[in-house]
């Protein structure tokens, strides 16, 4: 898998881009964002937080990416 390099200002651009790639399965991340500490870090590249969801989002999401996967 390829590695790509983002400026701090794209990774809101990429959380949008996820987020209704989530919605269009039905799938809501209330917590998604940015993880504003990685920005103060050391770590180099900004972290994108998926956050919490409840255990049926869970499902829905594993679900989704079995099926993604072909499985």
């Amino acid at each position: 898998m390829p590695t790509h390099h983002f400026a701090p200002d794209d990774v809101y651009d990429l959380i949008e881009e996820l987020r209704t790639a989530l919605k269009a399965h039905g799938i809501t991340l209330p917590s998604l964002g940015v993880d504003l500490p990685s920005f103060a870090g050391g770590y180099g590249v900004p972290l994108v937080a998926l956050g919490n969801c409840n255990a049926a989002t869970a499902h829905q999401l594993t679900e989704v990416l079995r099926e993604a996967a072909g499985r």
